[in-house]
């Protein structure tokens, strides 16, 4: 029997200090009484009785507490089923929320002087529950150790444990236990529960595992994982999918256990957690360009509510939290609690509880049925006290007062979830929301207290009865902007930057160091003041790579088996700090100036455009307090470039304190170390190891004078005679190797070696020399001489691998878009989720080396400038859905070819050449517009580019909804069953499905016409919506027959090639009487009958 229940008046909590219990409001009982008393005996009189009330009201949680939480808690582990009766299961998630609810009225009662142990009873149950969820992990170190190698779903910690012995109850092949929001969630209360004074990391051992768990969520950006749902992507099968909450989660972790000790005020200086700045970034991106969206199957969950606001705040950009939470609320919200998200059949009645995955098409047929959860009224409820929101209070505390349920002790419960019974369950889905919904057993019975949601419920309650404040429930202030939360003391970094986009104070420093004496005296005539090398010391230039083997002793626990941080290199963030370790000061160079095993740092135009973006983007993501320190290192092969004078411009405009628009600071290091950002790596005092590091160092000259100043050459272009090298694949590996002896070009050089290596391999020797040291000699020599063909052959047939282009990738495919890799007219290889660089790098020497010895290099390099383009130019991508690099490659050629043919081929262009190019052929309005451009030449590009109008998937779904046989793309069926039941006009995966289905044409003009033909055929069903097709809507055919009808008309050859000239108002003319020849005949209609102009 379902009973409402009075929750209570709303209070809001807007102060931002403390309040003592006597800083109370009288009640208006009170206030209302005669004067019986003088004045000041009143004031004593209600402070005590406010006082006393408040202890009264306490009490009372506390013995809910006791009787709905506490009484569930394992006496040997400490953790928490999810259902009270289970005496098996212990979820850690809704373990750490359980603990989250005792500690907030263990917060709460703070403010009580005598609490009769209370708080110490309280406090240590919760440290009891953290310490059980270490304990289990700790027996799982291995796996957070392979983890950090491959984040795959097998190498997972676990979520599920036995309650009683902590022990494993399913393995990663029967539970989906990566789920990454779970670890996140684990660090970020285990920050605000240190710093509210419980002591729950005891050894070194366990600080050494928290920092590899730190290592453990930093890839959230691009790992695929089940989400807080437990269930992958929205079909249910098996599926795990890149989460936007669980990517936010981490980002929020990241930032809360940055420069934390573990062991408190009084800990020691080795026992603090250290995060990688350029990690969160990644995350902070992936996850603000991912939302609205939950992944690529979900438009939204109701997970992203526990990201955006309580207990995560993970955005504190105002905009994308409301258009989050308005389409979450407007997508989800019922009238019994949210749904988790659309087509979501956990436990509803028409689910086969006997089956763990979803068969294809099934989850259309939990469309309008989902259970609606309770559970997130309460989180609307905190997140209205925390957003000063009243009517948000009210409104969501009325909802839940009417779907609760109250015990024989009068104690709240909160049901799990509300499903439709299943004898209303076609009435539901003919008309959702008319009617009536049953509670779920979990939840609504004394013995299934449902814990998460009662721990929820027991927060919100304190929160609304103004027991809890605020702040008290969030001492480490996350739901603040970083810039307005407290200052941390300390000597370590901390997250203190704006909040969003660049502070309007923020300068970046700049440090200009010259690589020699000479170098610095070449510098200075233009007017240029540089420092070298020696000029700084004490402090040391250092190359990344340097401090990524400090930071490999981080985290270092032998007996857990644990290695300490991944070699990652060290992105732009991180490098813009100081850094102090065993008494020396470092500052690192980015890792644009390395001595890259790729070619881009050869290429001085792309140099100059790197400085500028990195300065940009440092000056934009900066979050950290003190100011950012780029060290530009300029070297002397910068001078032999005939750009060099691009170089000396930009550091002229530099030093007038801008680079565009951007404030900087050109200054000696020594005066810019008190404004700068200083990390202090104390962890190494506490190992054993002797450090043996490698700065940069200076080069040195006999002499710095005006003539070893001219002794610079300038590096000119090489050109050479092309010959054909085929033949020799097909002699003596002896008369080859004879051959490259006598070989002078340095195109010949490569071509032979090319040969050699396929034949013989890289370590092969010739005069003691192997084929990889003179492939090496080759590419530094050709780089030097900007031989860009003899450059990127060498690069591919040593396999090398563009730098950091995983992040890139993963940026791609988080703005919705999938990527190919593959050369045409060979297979393609579909990527749809994030992968590592060695998965990476197979890929790209087995699917395109194999075929195009260049394609194997400018593929990666496409990667790498649309995984920036993206995230700063992103209309540039509207209506590109999957981006295939070979056939953009490809679109590339077409445009040299019919806008400027003098050009070389590509493979001999400059990288910043095709950066250009690329940045040219993707902004289509441009050269659309050029007179020279034919209906032909746009189709072609515009095809080989995958280019489709904004509403175009929506028109496909149109047709697929009228044509019960379904649509045929070059031999592909697109069946209207079970795709329309499978999904949804908005899901994402229908349209990368169609996508998929164009992809197959061969012809990139042949693939536009079939888009124009779709317009065509989705504009004559919504103009006649009783329009019903029954046969296979086959695009071949009715091109085909488009092209006779043209052919007859115009009296050509009928091979089809006039057609695709011709423009778009011809071709759709011809397309619609072809529609309309086959509407007629499929449907034996009269003439007449569809309405087409």
């Amino acid at each position: 029997m379902m009973r409402g229940i009075s929750i209570g008046s709303v209070s809001l909590a807007t102060s931002s200090y403390y309040k003592s219990p006597a800083d109370f409001a009288l009640s208006e009982d009170f206030r209302s009484r005669p004067n019986s008393v003088g004045e000041g005996e009143q004031e004593t009189l209600a402070k005590s009785t406010n006082y006393l009330h408040i202890v009264r009201q306490l009490d009372l949680h506390y013995g809910i507490v006791k009787r709905k939480i506490l009484k569930y808690q394992s006496p040997t582990t400490g953790l928490f089923p999810r259902v009270a009766n289970d005496q098996i299961h212990a979820y850690i998630r809704d373990s750490i929320y359980c603990a989250a609810g005792v500690w907030s009225l263990y917060q709460a009662y703070k403010r009580i002087d005598d609490d009769r142990g209370k708080s110490h009873e309280l406090g240590q149950s919760v440290v009891k529950c953290m310490r059980g969820i270490l304990f289990c992990w700790l027996r799982q170190a291995s796996r957070v150790q392979d983890f950090k190698k491959n984040q795959t779903p097998k190498n997972a910690l676990h979520s599920i444990f036995h309650l009683v012995t902590g022990e494993p109850v399913f393995d990663c092949e029967n539970y989906g236990h990566l789920q990454l929001d779970i670890p996140s969630l684990y660090l970020i209360y285990l920050v605000q529960m240190i710093t509210s004074g419980l002591q729950i990391i005891y050894t070194m051992d366990e600080v050494n595992f928290i920092q590899n768990l730190v290592y453990y969520v930093e890839r959230a950006y691009r790992t695929s994982d089940f989400g807080m749902w437990e269930r992958g992507n929205k079909y249910n099968n098996g599926t795990p999918e890149v989460h936007a909450s669980s990517i936010g989660m981490a980002k929020a972790a990241l930032e809360a256990v940055n420069g934390c000790n573990l062991f408190g005020e009084k800990g020691t200086a080795w026992s603090v957690i250290y995060v990688d700045i350029d990690a969160h970034n990644r995350n902070r991106s992936i996850f603000e360009t991912l939302l609205p969206r939950e992944s690529s199957s979900k438009n939204t969950d109701s997970a992203l509510l526990a990201t955006i606001s309580y207990p995560t705040f993970a955005t504190h950009d105002e905009a994308l939290y409301e258009r989050t939470k308005e389409k979450l609320i407007r997508k989800l919200k019922g009238e019994y609690g949210f749904k988790r998200f659309l087509r979501d059949g956990y436990k509803t009645a028409v689910e086969d509880p006997e089956r763990r995955f979803y068969n294809s098409g099934e989850s259309k047929n939990f469309d309008t049925i989902e259970n609606e959860w309770p559970l997130m009224y309460i989180y609307m409820i905190i997140d209205g006290m925390y957003k000063n929101k009243p009517d948000q209070v009210k409104e969501y505390q009325k909802l839940l007062h009417n779907r609760v349920f109250k015990d024989y002790q009068e104690d709240v419960l909160i049901p799990m979830y509300y499903s439709v019974p299943e004898d209303c369950i076609e009435l539901e889905r003919i008309n959702p929301h008319s009617n009536h919904r049953i509670p779920s057993e979990a939840g609504s019975q004394p013995n299934k207290v449902f814990l998460w949601g009662q721990s929820l419920y027991l927060i919100s309650q304190l929160l609304v009865e103004n027991l809890l404040h605020i702040n008290e429930l969030d001492p480490i202030r996350r739901y603040l902007p970083s810039y307005s939360r407290p200052r941390r003391t300390g000597r370590y970094s901390a997250f203190q930057g704006s909040a969003i986009g660049t502070a309007t104070d923020l300068v970046v420093q700049v440090v200009l160091i010259a690589e020699s004496a000479r170098l610095q005296a070449m510098m200075a005539t233009y007017g240029i003041q540089t420092q070298t090398p020696h000029e700084v010391e004490p402090i040391q230039i250092w190359p990344q790579q340097e401090l990524v083997k400090v930071y490999e002793h981080l985290g270092v626990n032998e007996k857990l088996g644990l290695e300490g941080r991944p070699p990652r290199p060290i992105g732009s963030l991180g490098t813009s700090k100081l850094y102090r370790l065993l008494g020396n000061t470092i500052l690192c160079y980015p890792i644009m100036f390395g001595i890259s095993d790729f070619y881009f740092s050869h290429d001085m135009s792309l140099l100059i455009d790197d400085i500028k973006n990195e300065l940009h983007f440092i000056a934009r993501y900066w979050r950290l307090s003190g100011r950012p320190t780029v060290c530009l290192l300029i070297r002397e092969e910068h001078m032999r470039d005939e750009k060099f004078r691009e170089l000396i411009d930009l550091l002229a405009m530099m030093k007038s304190g801008y680079c565009d628009k951007l404030q900087v600071r050109i200054g000696r290091l020594q005066n810019l170390i008190s404004s700068s950002c200083v990390e202090h790596l104390d962890f190494l005092h506490n190992t054993n190891i002797e450090f043996k590091f490698s700065p940069f160092q200076q080069v040195q000259h006999k002499s710095v004078g005006y003539q070893s100043l001219t002794d610079i050459p300038k590096f000119l272009a090489l050109q050479e005679p092309i010959q054909n090298f085929k033949p020799f694949n097909e002699k003596k590996t002896e008369d080859i190797v004879n051959a490259l002896r006598r070989e002078e070009t340095l195109y010949g050089q490569s071509q032979l070696l090319g040969i050699l290596v396929k034949r013989q391999g890289l370590k092969f020797e010739i005069d003691q020399v192997t084929l990889e040291d003179y492939l090496h000699a080759l590419s530094g020599n050709a780089g030097a001489r900007r031989y860009w063909q003899v450059v990127r052959y060498c690069s591919s047939v040593l396999q090398q691998l563009v730098d950091s282009i995983s992040p890139y990738l993963t940026s791609i495919l988080v703005h919705g878009k999938q990527v190919t890799f593959g050369v045409i007219g060979h297979e393609e290889v579909l990527i749809d989720r994030p992968l590592n660089p060695s998965e990476i790098h197979s890929l790209v020497y087995n699917t395109i080396q194999p075929y195009d010895m260049y394609h194997a290099v400018l593929q990666q390099e496409i990667v790498q400038y649309i995984g920036k383009l993206i995230s700063t130019v992103k209309h540039l991508f509207t209506g590109i859905l999957k981006i295939r690099i070979g056939w953009i490659i490809n679109a590339m050629t077409l445009y040299v070819k019919h806008f400027h043919p003098e050009t070389e081929p590509l493979e001999c262009l400059s990288p910043s050449a095709i950066r250009r190019l690329l940045t040219e052929v993707l902004n289509v309005n441009e050269w659309t517009n050029n007179p020279r451009c034919t209906p032909l030449h746009r189709r072609q590009i515009e095809g080989a580019l995958g280019l489709v109008p904004c509403d175009f998937y929506d028109r496909v779904w149109v047709i697929l909804a009228k044509a019960s046989g379904g649509i045929v793309v070059a031999g592909y069926h697109l069946p209207q069953e079970p795709t329309i039941y499978d999904m949804t006009l908005q899901d994402l995966n229908f349209a990368l499905m169609v996508e998929n289905m164009l992809s197959r044409i061969p012809q990139p003009e042949q693939r536009q016409i079939v888009v124009e033909l779709m317009i065509v055929l989705s504009t004559m069903i919504r103009r006649n919506p009783e329009l019903m097709v029954e046969e296979k809507i086959d695009t071949d055919k009715l091109v085909e027959k488009a092209i006779k009808l043209f052919t007859t008309d115009k009296g050509k050859d009928g091979k089809g090639l006039t057609f695709y000239s011709a423009p778009p108002s011809s071709t759709t003319r011809y397309l619609a009487r072809a529609v309309v020849n086959f509407v007629l005949k499929e449907t034996s209609a009269a003439p007449g009958f569809c309405n087409v102009s």
